[in-house]
Parts: C-alpha cells; structure tokens; sequence
C-alpha cells in the first residue's frame, strides 16, 4: 500500500501551494512552486502516473513536460480526491471520506457525485446542504478573497452540483460544453485581472478506462486526445502562464473473476447496517453491538487479499491525514476494507453498474493512488 503524502507531496497541497505562488499569504507551499502571475491546472480525471509512463509513447507532449509525482489521499477516487484537491485538506478535515458514505444525517448511504441517495432516487442538497457537509473555505475563496481573478472551466452539468458547491465553490463557473469550449475558457480566464487562477477539468480518459478498461485501444486514443487537449491549451495561453496538469487518480482493470459479490455473501454481510465507499475500497458499517463480529469475519474471510482494518486503525495509520473532525469519522466505516490486489467487492443487485464497470480505483497501490504533477 502506498501511504498518502499529506503535507509532503499530496493533491490536496497542490493548490495551496499554487496560492502561494500567486502570493497569497498563509498559504502552505510544500511544493515550492515558481512565483508567477498566472496559473492554470488542468486536472485530468483517470490519469494515473504508471498508466502514463506506460503509455507516453501516445501522449508525447505531456510526456515532454517536467514533473513531479504526488499521491492521492484515501480513498483514491474522484470524490475524496477533488475534495482535498478544493479545499487543501486532507480527507479527516474535509470529511467526503469516499464515492459513497453513510450520513447520519439521513441515515442512508450517500454518492456524493450525484448528491442523491446511492441507487439514485432524490435530490438531497435540502437535507445535506453542501455548505454545511464542506463548511471550510476553498481554495478559490481563498484565492478570490486576495484578489486574484479565479475561473472554473468545467462540464456545464456540473455548475450548482451539490460536490461543486461543497469544494469547488469561488470565483466565476464557466460551464463547458466541449472539451473546445472548456479550452477557450480557461483561455479567456487566464487573461483576467493582474493575477489569475483557472481550474480546468476533463473526465473524457476516466470515463473511457471505466467502460472499456485501461488495457483498451479506446483508452490510448483517449490519452491521445488529452494530450492534445493539454497542447492546446499550452499553446493559447498568455505569456509568463504556468499550467500545471494533475490527475485525481489512476485506475486498474478488474476481471470478473477478480469481483467478489458482496449481495451473495450472507457471512460477510451478517451484523452489516450499510456498505459505502466503491468497490476497492469499502467503508462497512455495523449494527449496534455487532461491530467486533463483522470486523472478524471480514480479517478471516478476506484477510489474504484485501487490508480490513478498524475504524481507530485506519485513523491511527493516518490514511485520513493527521486530524479527523467528528464528522469525517462518522463517514468512515466501522470497517475499511481496502483491496491490497486484484480483487474488487462489488453487489451485483444493490449497485449493478458499478459492478460491471471494467476500469476501477479506490485502493492504495501505486497504480491507483500515484498521479503526475506536469509543469509547463
């Protein structure tokens, strides 16, 4: 298992120290970052170190850039990753501790993509107001507080999402209806002010490596046309701009041999109140007094292949980071199951889309939790 570089080399202190950069004082600067005036990230979602290095003979211009290598925090998954990556805090801090987790608020299992009960099903942004599940303030608040000109470049179906409110929130939302629209906004965005700062993301690489697998052509020509999207950009931004390109995680294949049914295990999921996280990294929740016996029976049955700890454990192993409010513990299972290989646990009924999907992340092997921090 990879540990997360929280305060050392993680994404959650990418933007922080990118604000430092920019000037901002009190701002953490572990990454030492040249000052300039203007930066753009472009986080590029699914793009793992290793798959990059294996594959750079298809993106030769990000592959040309100087890097650095940075972790995820846990789990490595695009919720808790841009959560930290917003806010520049560690999972324990921002408290979106997975894909999925259990709110007591509602009592259910929450996916924070959708902000809507697991399964779909309801909108909860009433209940669970954003603001309220993040209060801390964002990086781009930050950032708009001290005066620099902040613009987000993202899918405009994503402006007023529960997640974007929670962690992106700040600065101006330039919806995007075209990876050459996102372009021409992170441009445009670029040129503002004295001092500027635009976040840009593409989920096209993440999506294709879900459904066909990283070990796919499909997936090589989407690394190329990210590549080139990266190029692109570079190529149209003002003089004296830094683009740094990042990613929210890498992703392994996982073949249906390698899923274990969860939904037909009635001896693991015996005591169980709930499931949540993703199938690499899984945030079990028990019943009242039956907390010791689901934590035996999950070390006894998938002890060789997946690392099942405690709650205390995993927060005294730090894969959290170094505080841990009352509510991010809350979200954290009972039991956290964090596949240590192949192995992925699914439930085929309760959740069979993600059960089928063939690319998967959330564990802490390198493949999944290393990502490339590129500096033009």
């Amino acid at each position: 298992m990879t540990d997360p570089a929280y305060g050392r080399a993680s994404l959650a202190d990418l933007l922080p120290s990118v604000l430092a950069s920019l000037g901002v004082a009190g701002e953490a600067s572990p990454l030492a970052l040249a000052p300039p005036r203007r930066a753009v990230v472009l986080l590029v979602d699914g793009l793992g170190l290793e798959l990059l290095e294996r594959h750079a003979e298809v993106a030769p211009f990000l592959s040309s850039l100087a890097g650095r290598t940075l972790t995820t925090g846990f789990p490595s998954t695009t919720v808790t990753s841009l959560s930290s990556f917003g806010t520049g805090l560690p999972p324990g801090e921002h408290g979106l501790t997975g894909y999925t987790s259990w709110a007591q608020e509602v009592e259910q299992v929450v996916g924070w993509l959708s902000w809507a009960p697991a399964g779909g099903g309801g909108d909860l942004r009433g209940e669970l107001v954003p603001e309220d599940v993040q209060p801390q303030a964002t990086a781009f608040e930050r950032a708009a507080q001290d005066g620099i000109e902040v613009t987000i470049a993202a899918p405009a179906h994503f402006e007023g999402s529960g997640l974007t409110r929670a962690v992106l929130r700040g600065g101006h939302y330039r919806g995007a209806v075209t990876a050459a629209d996102a372009i021409a906004h992170a441009v445009a965005g670029s040129r503002l002010g004295d001092r500027s700062l635009v976040y840009c993301y593409t989920p096209a690489l993440d999506t294709t490596g879900h459904v066909r697998g990283v070990d796919s052509e499909a997936w090589r020509i989407a690394l190329t046309l990210v590549d080139r999207y990266a190029e692109e950009l570079a190529a149209r931004l003002p003089r004296g701009t830094v683009l740094h390109v990042t990613a929210d995680h890498g992703m392994v294949d996982v073949g249906e041999d390698d899923k274990l049914d969860l939904d037909a295990r009635p001896d693991l999921m015996a005591g169980v109140r709930a499931v949540a996280g993703e199938p690499r990294a899984r945030h079990v929740h028990a019943v009242p007094g039956a907390k010791r016996d689901v934590l035996d029976a999950w070390r006894a049955t998938l002890g060789d292949v997946v690392q099942v700890l405690s709650r205390a454990q995993a927060v005294e192993a730090g894969l959290l980071g170094p505080v841990v409010t009352p509510q991010a513990l809350r979200r954290t299972g009972d039991v956290v199951a964090v596949s240590t290989g192949a192995l992925s646990l699914v439930q085929r009924e309760r959740d069979p889309f993600f059960a089928a999907l063939v690319g998967q992340h959330g564990a802490m092997t390198p493949a999944e939790v290393l990502v490339p921090l590129l500096t033009t």
